[in-house]
Order: structure tokens, then sequence, then C-alpha cells
């Protein structure tokens, strides 16, 4: 399988947002890998496909750097989502079909930096 890597950086502005795209891309997002250079601490990340909208992950007062695997839950031929025993969720990573991945920072601090690297394959 070919992984293909798109690394986003990220400044924020006076008010402690910011707003980064990946190229183009098309495959599963097997990993997300932040690089905290110097966010201010309690920095929020919301990372979706921006097209679609697709929740790919969203860190919440993240205070370091980290690297995490995003799944999406599989459903079934009725729309359920489906589980292993009704209770531990069936899980594959999230696709992306033609469009760029969105970063948005929130809580930056003002002038601050980050890291983002998506990894598609």
């Amino acid at each position: 399988m070919y992984i293909e890597k798109q690394t986003i950086s990220l400044t924020t502005d006076g008010s402690g947002a910011a707003t980064g795209y990946s190229e183009v891309v098309t495959g599963r997002v097997l990993a997300v890998l932040y690089t905290k250079v110097d966010f201010a601490t309690g920095v929020d990340l919301t990372i979706t496909a921006e097209g679609t909208g697709q929740a790919i992950l969203t860190l919440t007062n993240q205070d370091s750097s980290g690297i995490w695997y995003p799944r999406a839950q599989v459903h079934g031929a009725t729309g359920s989502g489906l589980t292993f025993d009704g209770a531990n969720v069936v899980a594959e990573p999230v696709p992306v079909v033609n469009e760029r991945i969105k970063v948005v920072v929130a809580q930056g601090g003002s002038g601050k930096t980050g890291t983002v690297q998506i990894l598609v394959g």
C-alpha cells in the first residue's frame, strides 16, 4: 500500500485562530501527527474533509504533541452502526476522495505555530 504524508503548517492570527489545508488527496486517513511548536496551552484542533465536512479528528484542550489513528463507525445495510457485541464499535479509517483536508485551530494564542501531518493511504 502506498502512503502519502501531507504536512500542514499553521500560524495563528491575533485572535489565536488559524485554518490550513492539505493538497487534494484520495485515500483513507490512517494517522494524524500533531507537533506543538509554541501554540498556547489548551489549543483546539478540528480536522475535517473540506468538501464533505466528514469529521476526521477533534482535539480539545491539547497541550502536547501526539499521534492519533482516527476511525469512523461502519454501518450495516439498514443504516445502523455495527458493533462486535452490542457495545464495541466496528470502525475503519476515514475515507477521503478527491478533496482537501481542513485543519482549524482555536485558542492557539496570538502569532503561535504548530504542524499537523496527515498520513493518507
